[in-house]
């Protein structure tokens, strides 16, 4: 019973470790000024450029503390939209992302 303990916990230890995704970058563009800027999304680590997200298998979600806008990405269209407050009451923006 013993060496069979055994053999059961070299099976488990010998078993591979699943890889985990390389984070993916995306590359986004204001349509109104051409501007350009990557965002980095780590699924394996559930961040976009290290802040917390929230990612689903429709939308990848976060909250920029650094400039205090909150992001929504449609995964399947890319449509980036972000959202702002301000003293005025706030502003949405729409954007566009695509990998790469």
């Amino acid at each position: 019973m013993l060496a069979a303990a055994g053999f059961y916990s070299a099976t488990i230890a010998a078993r591979p470790v699943p890889a985990q995704a390389a984070p993916t970058v995306f590359r986004c563009t204001n349509p109104v000024s051409g501007a350009q800027w990557n965002v980095t999304v780590d699924f394996a680590q559930k961040t976009v450029d290290s802040w917390p997200a929230t990612i689903t298998g429709r939308r990848i979600s976060w909250h920029d503390r650094a400039d205090e806008g909150f992001y929504s990405m449609d995964r399947a269209t890319g449509d980036l939209r972000i959202l702002r407050a301000s003293s005025t009451g706030g502003y949405e923006q729409h954007d566009f992302c695509r990998p790469g």
